[in-house]
Parts: C-alpha cells; structure tokens; sequence
C-alpha cells in the first residue's frame, strides 16, 4: 500500500466512530500521521454527542508494531536524563497525552486486536476501557531488548490492570503473551474466533450503544477512583455518582416503566 494513504482510516457506523490503523505494508507503525489523526479522532469521539463509543481495529498481519522509528520518533541517541523524561511526557507524537485523554473521556473505547500487538501499540490498548482479542491475537512489550522500558503507560497501566505479577512477565521476563493467556492475565476482556471477528468487536460495540450515556460517562469515572482510593472513600465516590444518576429523567423513565411492567405481571 503506497505511503500516500491515509495512516488513519474513520468512519461512523450506527453511533459508533471505527477508526482503523491503515499502514499494513509497515506493520502499522505508529506514525506521526497516524497519531495526529488518531488525537483528532479521539477529539471528535469527546466532543460529538451523536457518537457514543470509539472502536480501534487494523488491516494487515500485525494490529500494531509500535513507534515508528524511521518515520521521526526519537531513536537511542545519548541525550541528559531528564530530556530523555521529557520526551516521553510531551514527544513520542504525543502518545502520552492521547493516551490520558481516552482514560479521561466519559465514553467507552474499545481495542479489537486481530494480530501481534506490540510496543506503543499495547500501550494504545491499555488506555482503553475493553480490549477484545481475536485468537490470532498476541501481546509483547520489545523495549526489553533494548535495554529500556515501554514508558508511555506501558508499566503503569499494564501493573494497574494486570498486577504486578504478569507485568513481570511481559516487562522484565520479555515473553509473549497469546491471546489465550492474554485473557487469564486480564489483559483483555474477552477471546473471539478469527472468522467473523471484526462483525463481532461491532456488535459488542454496539451493545453498548444501547447502554445510558449518562451511566457509562459515570462508571469510567467512579471505576477509575476506586482504584485509586480506600474502600470507604470509593463507596461515598458511588453515592455521590448515583445522586446525580438517580436524578436523571433516563433513569426516572426507565424505574417508572420497570416498575409499572412488574405491578402489570403480578396482576396477571
């Protein structure tokens, strides 16, 4: 495929933005193309209420190979410490910064990974809400083999979603996971065939579409909190979202007809 095509491919399918990673011919390597239009994408998924969930796929034999480092990311060359901290918090094409914004956004993104998913690109998927996996699909984080760490979320978010224990495994141990024991790992939600994959990662998609807006965009959040704070201090972040859910004319709507639906069974 010429270099001339888009890196990033989008389109809206029934509420849902897809976007797709469209450098097959480069194992989808994270470009600076494709990182600006990823960030413009994540904007329009934070700022069009007609879109409700974000869904990233790939074309080709690899989901993604991480940074591209023949295309201007920064190579191993001798800089000071802390430029070398630096880029990592504002360079890397801004894979930090985007990476926090999805945590951020009250909306689901979801990671549907057909193939070897690796670097920057697992960084990708683990700032996602849900990560599905087809049978096909595997996980490595390489920067081990230079020596370094993958430091755009790569050992935070993977110690805070998998523990300390598998992030052992695929950071100082540097093994593959597949797809298999990505799943016993928690890395990702759920095991698909390779058949029918991307129709199936849609229509979980989908399922959530269908889901309220409101109680989503609160449960990113309150889920976020709780794992961050104490017991007691994550059960007062519940009531006070459900103050506000509760309060909701969708919630008042939904109670009412859910009970009045029940008062109609026992009466039959």
């Amino acid at each position: 495929m010429s270099e001339d095509a888009p890196h990033l491919l989008s389109e809206v399918i029934d509420g849902v933005l897809v976007v797709t990673l469209n450098r097959p011919d480069k194992l989808n390597a994270l470009s600076a193309q494709t990182m600006a239009l990823f960030d413009e994408a994540v904007a329009r998924l934070r700022d069009d209420p007609d879109l409700q969930v974000l869904l990233i796929r790939a074309r080709g034999r690899y989901f993604c190979s991480g940074a591209d480092l023949r295309s201007g990311a920064p190579s191993a060359q001798a800089r000071s410490a802390g430029a070398i901290r630096e880029n990592h918090r504002t360079g890397l094409f801004g894979m930090q910064r985007i990476y926090d914004e999805m945590e951020h956004i009250e909306k689901p993104i979801v990671c549907a990974v057909h193939a070897p998913c690796v670097g920057g690109g697992l960084e990708m998927a683990l700032s996602c809400d849900f990560r599905l996996a087809a049978q096909s699909a595997e996980f490595a984080f390489p920067e081990g083999i230079f020596g370094v760490l993958p430091a755009s979320n790569g050992v935070s978010r993977l110690t805070r979603i998998c523990g300390p224990h598998w992030a052992r495994w695929l950071v100082m141990a540097n093994r593959k996971a597949d797809a298999d024991k990505a799943h016993v790992m928690g890395l990702v939600h759920d095991v698909l065939p390779d058949e029918g994959f991307e129709e199936a990662a849609l229509d979980f998609c989908r399922h959530l579409t269908r889901n309220s807006a409101e109680q989503m965009g609160a449960a990113k959040i309150a889920i976020e909190m709780a794992a961050e704070v104490g017991r007691d201090t994550a059960r007062q972040v519940e009531r006070m979202a459900n103050s506000a859910l509760m309060l909701n004319p969708d919630y008042l709507a939904r109670i009412e007809a859910y009970v009045a639906r029940l008062g109609s069974s026992k009466s039959d």
